[in-house]
């Protein structure tokens, strides 16, 4: 939480925090301040030295020394700002010079540099003076009256005047380019806009050059006179909804820069996108970010940390650790607060991560519904949010004192409502009647100094008489230290990782809002949900700031990020080791990692011999062997013989091949129809081929009597596809349909008589290719126009149908373990679904048609339209290699378990490669 140490870490006293909320500071003046309470000589003698501070909604005089409190006027609470007359023979009546101000309240806060609530001094027309020490009182009072005359105004006409004066300061604010880096910088743009911290916007000018993005600051309370930012820096850059407006941009810069993010709204979403756009255009600025899609897969299969991923769907959702009306928001995963030691093998330990907390209490959330169904339209569960500003700073009132003052109009919470045991908070979010927060990231990473009472801050005593003092933490936790890092132990469990899809339903996806919302009881005030109110529509100012109020009150819903069920989680096999370290004090807990299955040496069949099976690695390192010339058209099919003697092939030119491999060279060239041959099966005795053409027939092949035994007229148009598994012979035609048929080769030689068809399965277009698990249990077809259809095989039922490609299915593909579906198409998209629940997980716009992709463990290798031969790690959603394959279209691919692969193009030929340090049967 890096906003904590900006403006707190700063040497002077004042800072942003002091002001209301979105309050901006203009200029301050060297005065001297002459306490109203004194005579004149004493006032004179115990004057103050110091600066005034002129701010849109409040005046604050800053003394030199400590001791003294910091003065803040309230611009709604003054009478009168005037220049005070000048007496010739008063010592601190000097002409042009003297300031007076009369106010009604008095704000003191940090005397003697402790951070405890205000003071609210009020006094009926009291009398301030202030002298100039190097300006006239005409260089800055008519600002103030100005200022001054727009408090006296309606809240929003208030905020209006206000913004007119500002506009009309900035554009008298040109950026200062001495503070360029480089001379030879080239200005690429230029605008104003806003840095956003939370419940602090600082306006100021915008450059972005070729080669940096700087913020120039219209006031002098930053540190730095600019920010200054290397594009090569920069890792994200998101757009964002700023005060429910798509104005907002956050920019992500890699570890150890000296910024690392900034925040800025702009005036308009024009202006945000232009400089969105203009920033993507900067040949320095590489965004190396995978995607959504990407993130979900990694996560699925382990390679990310539950805690990485809900932070990055946070991010994703518009939360942002510099809105505290959108903070990120982390669920409670652990219910057992009283046992001594944390059992993380038992499931009593953990919270239902399928209910929102609201539902945990069945009693409280009886009565709550009792109460929804008496209500009008529109109803709702919980009236209270389980993300807020007010909930995020109860969690950081030890850490961050100074932004619950400036939320609380001055004030901490009573002390015994404060944030002070573990427990009782847990207790309070099942029972209380309206209390629902949920977590924030600071319990499961980084330091636990938000547990631990430090600094100069007074929170006041407790009724029981102790003051507040450090949270109490459960008996399972040694230290503030030891109980973060046992809260992510438990979030990175065995158990959570099972369930947290769960909770992802409920904050982020299908069961945050509508039916299924209701379904799952998890229905909150109306006003929390994004786009509930049109604020556009609304032409009353004042009721439009009053419902802008309201709803960064009440708490925003984040973004909706999926609309179907998320997939559910593998395991934790892939999450580095070094992910479990998960505390900043060096305790490392990663006895729940649990460590992935040994792949490496399986069984060769025709050796005996135990083989190690390629690695990522090896088929990156790949290399082509051979390369044959066998047909006069496009190459449609390729097998090797479960033998490993022989490669066939078939091809638009109408004819099988048969090709030796001990002999290197061409066995037999076999015609098999006066049309195109789509397909083919070589059986497991390596002596029958099954061939689909496009004549709507399936072709029997003996190669032992080296003749066609015998013709299936199996459909109404082309056989597009053929597959055979466990006796089930499946065929896939352009008439639409994917017929099952019970064959047990070899065939009989007096006519095919063990073929019977056992049904059909009907599509809405012509069935383009098709692919079933291991068991033959189920089938996943593709077909014409872009439609994924999963089968049920025992039953011949539909159990799902997905359209994702806009055009034709080139490829379907089962992950070996059936986590998930692939298919590319021809509109050059590889998609990855969730087999389970059908839900997209990973989409990549490969920019390149895939026409054919074979999969191995976690190494997927696809084909393309322009003769490439790609090599992707699946579980991290990465392409890694691409190898120059053939010199037009990679068609079809066949790969075998010791990582020989057959490729099959349309420049005619049949290429044979072989992974890195591998053997394969044959070569």
């Amino acid at each position: 939480m890096a906003f904590l140490e900006n403006d707190i870490a700063a040497q002077e006293r004042f800072n942003l925090l002091l002001l209301d909320p979105s309050e901006i500071y203009f200029e301050d003046f060297s005065v001297y301040y002459y306490p109203q309470e004194f005579s004149e000589d004493d006032a004179f003698k115990k004057r103050q030295r110091g600066h005034l501070k002129i701010c849109s909604k409040s005046i604050v005089f800053v003394p030199k020394e400590s001791q003294y409190p910091l003065l803040k006027f309230p611009m709604k609470t003054i009478k009168n700002i005037e220049e005070k007359g000048g007496n010739l023979f008063s010592k601190i009546d000097l002409a042009n010079k003297m300031l007076k101000i009369v106010s009604d309240q008095l704000v003191e806060m940090k005397q003697k540099n402790i951070i405890s609530p205000y003071i609210f001094r009020k006094q009926e027309s009291a009398e301030h003076v202030f002298s100039l020490n190097y300006v006239n009182v005409d260089d800055c009072l008519p600002q103030m009256c100005q200022l001054h005359r727009a408090s006296t105004l309606p809240t929003a006409d208030q905020n209006a005047m206000i913004n007119a004066i500002v506009l009309s300061r900035q554009s008298r604010v040109k950026f200062n380019t001495s503070w360029l880096d480089d001379l030879y910088e080239t200005i690429q743009y230029e605008t104003q806009g806003d840095k956003i911290t939370p419940l602090i916007t600082n306006p100021g000018r915008i450059m972005l050059t070729n080669s940096r993005l700087y913020f120039q600051p219209f006031n002098n309370v930053d540190r730095f006179p600019v920010i200054k930012i290397k594009l090569k820096e920069v890792t994200r850059i998101i757009k964002r909804r700023f005060l429910l407006k798509q104005i907002g941009l956050e920019i992500f810069c890699r570890d150890g820069s000296t910024i690392p993010h900034l925040y800025l709204s702009l005036k308009s979403q024009q202006d945000r996108d232009i400089l969105y756009e203009k920033l993507l255009q900067q040949p320095d600025v590489v965004i190396k970010d995978p995607g959504p899609e990407d993130w979900t897969l990694r996560w699925q299969n382990g390679f990310v940390s539950n805690y990485e991923y809900l932070l990055y769907l946070n991010c994703l959702a518009d939360r942002s650790f510099n809105d505290l009306t959108q903070y990120p928001v982390m669920p409670w995963v652990i219910q057992d607060y009283t046992s001594t030691t944390l059992d993380l093998n038992n499931p009593s330990t953990f919270r239902d991560l399928s209910k929102p907390i609201g539902a945990l209490n069945e009693e409280r959330f009886k009565r709550m519904k009792e109460r929804c169904d008496e209500m009008p339209q529109p109803k709702f569960l919980y009236g209270s949010h389980y993300s807020t500003p007010g909930f995020v700073l109860f969690y950081l009132a030890r850490k961050a004192p100074e932004y619950v003052l400036c939320l609380q109009n001055g004030k901490f919470d009573q002390p015994d409502r404060m944030f002070n045991s573990v427990q009782e908070t847990w207790e309070n979010c099942l029972t209380g009647a309206s209390d629902f927060k949920e977590l924030i990231p600071e319990f499961y990473h980084g330091p636990a100094d938000f547990l631990v009472k430090s600094g100069i801050s007074n929170f006041g005593i407790r009724q029981d008489g102790r003051p507040v003092g450090d949270v109490e933490l459960p008996p399972w936790a040694s230290d503030p230290s030891d109980y973060v890092a046992k809260m992510r132990e438990a979030l990175e469990s065995d158990y959570a990782s099972r369930q947290i899809h769960n909770w992802i339903d409920l904050i982020f996806g299908y069961k945050q809002k509508g039916p299924a919302a209701m379904e799952a009881n998890n229905v909150f005030y109306y006003l929390t949900y994004e786009g509930a109110v049109d604020l556009d529509s609304i032409s009353d100012r004042n009721e439009r700031a009053c419902l802008e109020v309201q709803i960064m009150e009440f708490g925003q819903i984040p973004k909706q990020l999926f609309t179907k069920p998320h997939p559910h989680r593998y395991g934790n096999r892939g999450i580095p080791r070094s992910l479990s370290n998960i505390s900043d004090s060096g305790a490392t807990h990663d006895s729940n990692i649990v460590p992935q299955k040994s792949t490496d040496v399986f069984e060769e069949d025709n050796t005996k011999a135990k083989t190690r099976l390629p690695t990522l690695e090896d088929f990156c390192k790949m290399t082509r062997n051979s390369q044959y010339s066998l047909h006069k058209d496009v190459v449609t099919d390729i097998k090797q013989s479960p033998d490993g003697k022989c490669i066939f092939s078939v091809s638009q030119d109408s004819l099988l091949k048969m090709y030796s491999l001990e002999e290197q060279r061409q066995l037999r060239s076999i015609t098999m129809s006066n049309m195109a041959l789509s397909s083919c099966q070589v059986m497991p005795d390596s002596k029958t081929i099954v061939v689909g053409s496009w004549d709507n027939n399936v072709y029997f092949y003996s190669v032992e009597f080296g003749r066609i035994l015998d013709t299936l007229r199996a459909h109404d148009d082309a056989v597009s596809c053929i597959y055979w598994q466990n006796d089930t012979l499946l065929t896939s035609s352009w008439d639409s349909t994917v017929k099952v048929w019970q064959f047990s080769p070899p065939p009989s030689l007096h006519g095919f008589v063990s073929a019977e068809n056992m049904g059909h399965l009907d599509h809405d277009s012509g069935v383009t290719h098709m692919t079933t698990d291991a068991d033959c249990s189920c089938v996943i077809t593709g077909t014409k126009d872009g439609q994924i259809y999963v089968w049920d095989l025992a039953n011949q039922h539909l159990v799902r149908q997905h359209n994702h490609h806009d055009g034709k299915v080139n490829s379907v593909l089962l992950s070996p373990e059936k986590h998930q579906l692939l298919s590319c198409g021809e509109d050059e998209y590889l998609r990855v679904l969730d087999f389970e629940t059908g839900t997209e997980i990973f989409v990549k716009d490969v920019k390149d048609e895939i026409k054919c992709m074979k999969m191995m463990g976690n190494v997927l290798l696809t084909g393309t339209r322009s003769g490439k031969l790609q090599v992707w790690d699946i579980d991290k959603a990465q392409l890694v290699k691409e190898i120059d394959a053939h010199s037009d279209a990679v068609t079809c691919l066949h790969l075998i378990e010791t990582g020989t692969l057959l490729t099959g193009s349309a420049d005619r030929t049949v290429g044979l490669w072989k992974p890195a340090n591998t053997w394969s049967p044959g070569l």
